[in-house]
């Protein structure tokens, strides 16, 4: 089965190389536009192929394994551990849209501010350092919250 992922590995390298390609060199594009149709046609096709040979597979060892699933199972969680467990990623989750709201207007005025006055560059990023600052302090609070469950 590994074959199979590296498979998909290697089409998805060629899509970025290729992209990468026409982004470098445009006049190369020109020249290359007959190769790249059969390309890319062909590395979607090997995805494709190999997208249904892991779920193939992949459902023969899920299918398989029948006898482990039984001993392995591990105790239930609770209906209490599952409400608490949910409210400690909340924290993160608040945070991070937060912080993303932040950024948004953050990053448009530093953009404004540079192409004005080019020197100002360190304290636009500080400004956006502090507003993703949000989104890690709502990921501390969240591991402080699991390490007391």
């Amino acid at each position: 089965m590994y074959w199979l992922v590296a498979l998909m590995t290697l089409a998805i390298l060629g899509l970025i190389l290729t992209g990468l390609v026409l982004e470098l060199r445009p006049r190369a594009s020109a020249r290359l536009r007959d190769w790249f149709r059969p390309a890319l046609g062909t590395q979607l096709v090997v995805f494709v192929g190999a997208q249904l040979g892991l779920l193939v597979l992949g459902l023969n060892d899920a299918l398989a394994a029948t006898e482990t699933l039984a001993e392995a199972a591990a105790p239930e969680i609770s209906l209490g551990m599952g409400l608490a467990i949910i409210g400690a990623g909340i924290p993160t989750a608040i945070s991070t849209i937060g912080a993303g709201i932040a950024v948004g207007p953050i990053g448009a005025a530093s953009l404004a501010a540079i192409t004005e006055k080019p020197e100002n560059l360190g304290r636009t990023l500080i400004y956006l350092g502090l507003a993703e600052g949000i989104a890690i302090y709502g990921l501390v609070v969240s591991i402080l919250l699991i390490n007391k469950i």
